[in-house]
């Protein structure tokens, strides 16, 4: 998609807010409520087809009772018998099913319209079905959202007071808020777009059978951001490398860890965390490895010439939606992979990350270069790209 054409798609998404606008006063700082943000909108997954996708075994659902259940609020993970959807109550239940985008096209090119912010913060776009009255009930989340009603409508109301740390209900497997006061309430059609930054609580009721699709995105914690590289990093460390001290003095206490022992190992720590090559190669692996390799689908292997041909016959390429792509200079990183690319193939990192599809007409200059096929040969072959 064209720098213009996606500007363009922000603006109506945003209420003819430019993304500058959106992202300087609303990301990360206030809720939003945007009126037929994706006007004539169209549900492109009916409650069936929700319901029939939590059937499978490598698509992750929940069932969500507020009545109903062993106890209020329980929680039913999938795969979900298709009997069960015939013993439900008629109320006080939802239905979730996450990374909808992998399989359904439309919702896939609904997330293309958020390319207003970097890719790798995007996660997926969760569908929720629920009957009247169907609720998660009062909660949190930890990262940014936005919530597009797509089929009948549902009342939300929010509160941006702050959240204590004990005002949630005991004995519950969801987080859902003991106390709740809103102080903002809409009731949201089909086409209309709620944006939430991350810690405003908020409250969504189901007034009729609905749907909502929630774009959720990627906020690892601290904890999760050091353990991970702590872990990359002692994992590339050379084990004979040891803590030294040659210049050791008699102490005047053997029980005190001394002043020049702690600086050294402060230096130890501090060397990695200072290598900037390192971080960002372990970064990009890490933020885009895949959930799940076993939902990525397989391609039958090619060699350059047959992935030529069938591109030719196929004439669209499509990265999957299993697979995370993005770059860093010219370090490409697809599903925790790193390809680090030649100075004459650094062209393909933005290609490859920027957009979802590619024309065979559009790249077939770039593909007389033997590295840049090669390269695409290998995504296909590991299953990242496939024709359409």
């Amino acid at each position: 998609m064209a720098y213009t054409s996606r500007m363009t798609d922000a603006l109506t998404l945003l209420g003819n807010r430019s993304p500058e606008e959106f992202l300087a006063h609303y990301w990360q700082k206030r809720p939003l409520l945007i009126r037929n943000a994706l006007p004539g909108f169209i549900s492109p997954i009916s409650p069936d087809e929700l319901a029939g996708l939590s059937c499978e075994p490598e698509v992750e659902s929940r069932l969500v009772l507020e009545r109903g259940g062993p106890r209020p609020w329980s929680v039913e993970y999938g795969p979900i018998a298709e009997s069960r959807f015939a013993h439900l109550p008629e109320t006080h239940w939802t239905l979730l099913v996450q990374e909808c985008n992998r399989y359904v096209p439309e919702l896939a090119e609904l997330r293309d319209r958020f390319s207003f912010i970097p890719h790798w913060r995007v996660d997926d776009v969760m569908a929720s079905y629920a009957p009247a009255q169907g609720s998660v009930g009062p909660h949190t989340d930890q990262y940014d959202v936005f919530l597009i009603q797509a089929l009948g409508t549902r009342r939300w109301q929010i509160s941006t007071a702050p959240v204590a740390e004990d005002n949630f209900l005991p004995d519950t497997e969801l987080c859902i808020m003991r106390d709740f006061a809103p102080n903002q309430e809409w009731i949201l059609q089909p086409g209309d777009m709620l944006y939430l930054p991350p810690g405003v609580a908020h409250y969504g009721v189901a007034l009729e059978d609905c749907i909502t699709l929630s774009v959720g995105f990627r906020a690892p914690s601290h904890a999760e951001l050091l353990s991970s590289f702590a872990e990359h990093r002692a994992a590339q460390l050379n084990p004979a490398q040891r803590y030294a001290d040659p210049d050791l003095k008699p102490p005047a206490h053997p029980g005190e860890i001394a002043p020049s022992a702690l600086a050294q190992v402060q230096n130890i720590l501090q060397h990695s965390l200072q290598d900037e090559t390192a971080i960002a190669r372990w970064f990009g692996k890490y933020i885009t490895e895949a959930k799940n390799d076993t939902q990525r689908e397989e391609n039958t292997p090619l060699d350059e010439n047959g992935f030529l041909r069938a591109f030719a016959e196929h004439c669209l390429l499509q990265r999957s939606e299993a697979a995370r792509f993005a770059f860093i200079g010219s370090d490409l990183f697809v599903d925790g992979q790193h390809y680090p690319l030649s100075r004459e193939l650094v062209f393909a990192a933005p290609l490859l990350c920027d957009q979802r599809q590619w024309h065979y007409a559009a790249l077939k200059e770039k593909l007389q270069q033997p590295a840049f096929t090669s390269l695409l040969t290998a995504l296909y072959n590991h299953g990242y790209v496939r024709f359409v």
